[in-house]
């Protein structure tokens, strides 16, 4: 297919499966007492506003748009969980509301442009406002499913009638893909949690910011060789 296309369907398709593992992992972090949700319902409608805009724009622009936000934030994000180095306050910071709500706007948005269920924004940020490693992870993985279930229809919506889209696609979302991925993918998120709870802090900074690493490194070698 199209390889401007094959972003977009990627990222509405993720969006898809982000719906049902968020509900997975954000019910086995909960049970464990790692998600603040005083701080969920004070960017729930942010957030919501943030993927609206974030959708619409990732739906109409060129894939490679979505490639190089996508490529460029998760290299900052990489960086900054490997190299900074945390303080020993985990304590939230305080800010005026004004603040908090934009940067739910700012984590719904690039997280829907990027297909991705807001941890890649959403646990630097909270990590760097103060928020221990497992609560961020842990909250961020609530936001998602606020994040993929708006995001994956309003990629669905901009998407139909869309030539060049492989079958069974709804839209910018691809049912068949959607199938397979999401029963794996929520199996698998329990023993993510399990994982996120019983590694070092430090460790699991590390692996998140290498995961991003590479992830980011890879996009950069698809968004030049379709630049060429």
């Amino acid at each position: 297919m199209d390889p401007a296309r094959t972003m977009q369907v990627a990222v509405g398709t993720s969006l898809a499966t982000i719906v049902f593992t968020s509900l997975s992992s954000g019910l086995a972090h909960h049970r464990r007492g790692a998600m603040d949700l005083a701080l969920i319902r004070r960017w729930v409608p942010w957030t919501l506003l943030g993927v609206v805009v974030g959708s619409l724009i990732g739906g109409y622009v060129s894939g490679w748009v979505l490639v190089a936000v996508f490529a460029i934030i998760a290299l900052i994000v990489a960086f900054d969980m490997m190299l900074r180095r945390p303080t020993g306050d985990v304590e939230p910071q305080r800010f005026p509301a004004a603040v908090w709500a934009l940067l739910g706007v700012f984590t719904g948005g690039i997280s829907a442009m990027m297909g991705i269920g807001g941890g890649t924004v959403g646990v630097p940020i909270l990590n760097f406002l103060g928020y221990d490693i497992r609560k961020a992870v842990g909250t961020s993985s609530a936001i998602g499913f606020l994040i993929g279930l708006p995001g994956a229809l309003i990629y669905a919506a901009t998407g139909l009638g869309q030539p060049g889209l492989p079958p069974m696609s709804l839209g910018y979302v691809n049912l068949y893909l959607a199938a397979i991925i999401i029963p794996l993918s929520t199996w698998m998120a329990v023993y993510g949690v399990r994982l996120a709870h019983s590694i070092d802090r430090r460790r699991l900074r590390m692996a998140f910011g290498i995961f991003l690493l590479l992830t980011s490194l890879r996009m950069w070698v698809d968004l030049l060789s379709g630049v060429r």
